[in-house]
């Protein structure tokens, strides 16, 4: 079986290669050096000539404050790239596993998981276009399995955990907004339960929408704290503060933890909880981290 991955070099991307070391299929990774989605013509070219029998998008615009002033590339990317992707997938008669955002979520006030069966009410530019993206798979028939996350972290590229790692190493004190309350996601296990569904071969006849994040619920300065605690940072007081006191042009989601429910009746995925998978990511980044030892 051949299973195409777009945004390979991103932190899902880089997990789920991980996560496939030992995979007797034949995966293609592929960033935009090797394939730009945006570009239809050539989507179709490589999903017919790689034979392609299932897309895993891990791609996506998501930088959700530079999004609010760049809407024509995050429309692109979030939206008009999956329709591309949805569309070859289709013609292959195959499968397309599309990664998006509780950023779907916000406008409408929450105080309990939020289902699949919720109506989407984005606030900003990214949620809205990741929104048109989920729409663009439906418009296209094709067979498919969406999966919303949140809060993802990794060991890879520019993340809450690893900005928290720095600040509070090296400030005395570090501000947190208490007021939004989600699900730090590891895209590790993210990246392990895609796997489980390709493995085992569970998109057939389960396509549709699910809810993917770890278990638990916690607020940013619950996440920050821990972070710094974990890592030892003691000396480092963190303090919850409100989000007025961070003025932004993004509005964020007060409430977006995603009830999980529908997914692990579905797929029998065992998902562990935040802080067990936050901390075997910080104890992978201090085994990377270069020693400062003398020889």
């Amino acid at each position: 079986m051949n299973i195409l991955v777009t945004g390979s070099q991103g932190q899902l991307g880089l997990e789920l290669q991980a996560a496939a070391a030992g995979s007797s299929h034949r995966w293609i990774w592929t960033d935009v050096n090797e394939l730009d989605i945006t570009d239809r013509e050539a989507v179709h070219q490589r999903v017919m000539a790689d034979k392609v029998d299932i897309i895993v998008n891990c791609a996506a615009y998501t930088d959700v404050e530079r999004a609010e002033d760049d809407l024509d590339l995050a429309q692109q990317i979030n939206a008009t790239a999956v329709g591309n992707l949805a569309d070859a997938i289709k013609q292959r008669d195959g499968y397309l596993i599309h990664v998006s955002t509780d950023y779907v979520f916000g406008a409408h006030e929450y105080n309990t998981p939020i289902t699949e069966e919720e109506e989407p009410a984005p606030l900003g530019v990214y949620g809205l276009t990741k929104l048109r993206g989920e729409w663009a798979v439906a418009e296209s028939e094709c067979r498919a399995i969406i999966i919303r996350t949140a809060w993802l972290y990794s060991p890879h590229g520019r993340n809450f955990l690893k900005t928290m790692l720095r600040l509070t190493s090296s400030r005395p004190e570090v501000n947190v907004v208490f007021d939004q309350v989600g699900t730090p996601t590891s895209a590790t296990d993210l990246a392990a339960a895609i796997y489980h569904i390709i493995e085992r071969g569970l998109y057939e006849g389960h396509e549709g929408l699910y809810h993917f994040t770890d278990e638990g619920v916690c607020s940013w300065y619950d996440f920050a704290y821990t972070i710094g605690r974990m890592a030892g940072h003691d000396e480092c007081q963190v303090r919850p503060c409100h989000s007025s006191e961070f003025p932004s042009k993004v509005k964020r989601p007060s409430y977006s933890v995603l009830d999980k429910s529908l997914f692990k009746q579905t797929f029998s995925f065992p998902i562990p909880h935040w802080t067990a998978s936050l901390a075997d990511v910080i104890e992978r980044l201090e085994e990377e981290a270069p020693s400062t030892s003398n020889p």
